[in-house]
């Protein structure tokens, strides 16, 4: 008796949803080699159910665009794996968290997740990877305050925004960190960050490639601008510049010397995280430096 293959799913996504999809194929082609720097089966099993034309829309991946990518997510889930020692029972929530696997990566068996996004990039998660008994999915905007109150500060949180606020208005991403920082003040937020040049390209809509042109951008921070973070909140204890570790080749030779060159440095991705703590000193004015 031969198995019936699963029936595919389809994915029809706005703009800025879609770009999930992005993340999902480049780190899909990178844990599909047999040295990958970061094994991801259940991206690979995705890709394999959605239907949806990946290569055609997105080109094909060399293996430089899939590192890149994976180096991304292994800062992410280096920070939440820490975390998750410090506070074992901790919130794990992930904002914009589209078809991340993060879950399965590093969850350590007692921690609880929580998914917020938009009603779109949800009902298809839900679909994808229905959560498990501590996770929960909450279809709702980053930007909207009500998420905070699904939150339980009791046991610890660490706030994680892969690839969501490079989409942002400036004046909401200082909102979000104000706001993070008010509610969660012996918290941790972990998010990227796109070089302002990176944002300027996106907004002219000159970051295309084949079938895909990626969406405006309207936030960016060179790395060198990470001390104005600060400026959004007092809470705003600690700024920490996360580096990409144990890549392959010369891409994982190269990266963590090009994030300390001088020039070169302070226009690069980033990743960064945030303490916060009720004791921290005044940074600032809030909301005059993020911009």
């Amino acid at each position: 008796m031969t198995g019936q293959q699963p029936q595919k799913i389809g994915a029809a996504l706005g703009a800025v949803p879609e770009t999930a999809l992005w993340t999902l194929y480049h780190r899909a082609v990178e844990a599909r080699r047999w040295d990958t720097v970061l094994p991801d089966p259940r991206a690979v099993e995705l890709v394999e159910r959605i239907d949806y034309p990946f290569e055609e829309r997105f080109g094909p991946d060399g293996g430089v665009i899939g590192q890149i990518q994976a180096l991304r997510v292994r800062a992410f889930d280096r920070e939440v794996a820490d975390f998750l020692v410090r506070c074992p029972r901790g919130t794990v929530v992930c904002l914009g968290e589209g078809l991340e696997t993060q879950y399965w990566r590093v969850d350590n068996g007692r921690a609880q997740w929580l998914s917020v996004d938009l009603p779109e990039a949800v009902a298809l998660r839900e679909r994808l990877l229905p959560p498990a008994p501590r996770q929960r999915l909450l279809a709702c905007s980053a930007t909207d305050p009500a998420w905070t109150d699904e939150v339980d500060p009791t046991h610890g949180v660490l706030i994680t925004a892969q690839g969501l606020l490079m989409y942002l208005r400036p004046t909401e991403v200082r909102d979000l960190i104000a706001r993070c920082a008010e509610r969660f003040p012996d918290g941790t937020f972990v998010f990227d960050a796109v070089p302002r040049w990176f944002s300027r390209a996106a907004s002219q809509g000159k970051l295309h490639d084949r079938g895909y042109t990626a969406p405006p951008m309207p936030w960016g921070m060179d790395a060198d601008e990470q001390w104005k973070l600060a400026t959004a909140h007092p809470a705003v204890a600690e700024i920490r510049d996360v580096l990409p570790t144990g890549g392959r080749g010369p891409v994982g030779a190269l990266l963590p010397y090009a994030a300390r060159l001088p020039v070169l440095g302070a226009f690069r991705p980033s990743v960064v995280a945030l303490r916060f703590s009720a004791r921290a000193g005044r940074g600032g004015a809030a909301g005059t430096a993020v911009r």
